[in-house]
């Protein structure tokens, strides 16, 4: 579950992003990113745990650095004796932002989880640390992460593996890549287990800045779609046999392109600025 917030400090900022964000161009997200955790007094912690390749970690490095902070530094956790790592922790607590970078989600989960370094995040989130993740990274900061799936524009019985992720927020399951992968049908079979979370969907290169107010910002070249469930009136996932189709009824989807922005709370949804709904 979330850490508690503290009446008088506001949580960070939940960064989740499709993948494939810009770190060559215009690098919008990046640089928003930055800018939240103190700019040219940031301090990024990097976690290239999901990723396989020891370059994953060098590589944001250069970027971060690229982009004028302070100090950023990778904290490669390959397995779980390394969170016992007293170096590591200190720079997590020093740390301003920290960056999940993409791979394997069940690296994530299953090296971090339930370790301090786990708890240290969701505790320094709620007392104002953000905390980014892309691609996998995106998809272990909720409650309930995708492990994994098959692709598919029809959701199937049988088509996601469900598991614990990071905790940093109850309220959205989140699948990356959505749009480049087709995982329309894998994130309807996601939320069709237990219809409470809000499902997202993030194209590449495309994030959501949920704020201390559970107000997602959209920023980016792509959409998020949003999947709301709480006027679901049938899920079939119990009765369909594996690999079967499932029924889904009442369901409503919002498609979210940048500046629109979308209250978790009250599940309402708002266009961006330069739109208008009048002739």
């Amino acid at each position: 579950m979330p850490s508690p917030e503290l009446a008088d400090t506001p949580r960070g900022y939940i960064i989740p992003i499709g993948g494939a964000e810009d770190k060559v161009s215009d690098r919008t997200i990046l640089k928003r990113f930055v800018q939240l955790c103190g700019g040219r007094a940031a301090r990024i912690a990097i976690i290239p745990t999901a990723s396989e390749l020891n370059s994953t970690g060098d590589k944001y490095e250069e970027v971060f650095n690229s982009l004028g902070v302070k100090r950023a530094r990778e904290l490669p956790y390959k397995s779980r004796a390394d969170t016992e790592r007293a170096d590591w922790m200190e720079e997590l607590m020093q740390a301003t932002g920290v960056f999940m970078t993409g791979g394997a989600q069940l690296r994530l989960s299953t090296i971090l989880g339930g370790t301090e370094v786990a708890q240290c995040l969701r505790r320094r989130n709620a007392r104002g640390l953000h905390i980014a993740g892309t691609s996998a990274g995106a998809a272990f900061v909720s409650e309930h992460m995708i492990a994994v799936g098959k692709g598919g524009a029809t959701p199937r019985a049988g088509q996601v593996v469900l598991a614990p992720g990071l905790g940093l927020t109850n309220r959205i399951i989140v699948d990356q890549h959505f749009r480049q992968r087709d995982r329309l049908g894998r994130i309807l079979a996601a939320i069709a287990y237990n219809p409470f979370a809000i499902g997202c969907g993030f194209d590449e290169n495309t994030a959501g800045f949920i704020g201390p107010d559970n107000v997602m910002e959209i920023v980016g070249e792509g959409a998020i779609t949003i999947f709301d469930v709480s006027q679901l009136q049938h899920s079939g996932m119990a009765t369909a046999e594996h690999n079967q189709p499932v029924n889904l009824i009442g369901v409503r989807l919002h498609v979210l392109t940048h500046g629109a922005r979308y209250s978790l709370e009250k599940r309402t949804a708002t266009p961006p600025p330069a739109c208008s709904t009048d002739d």
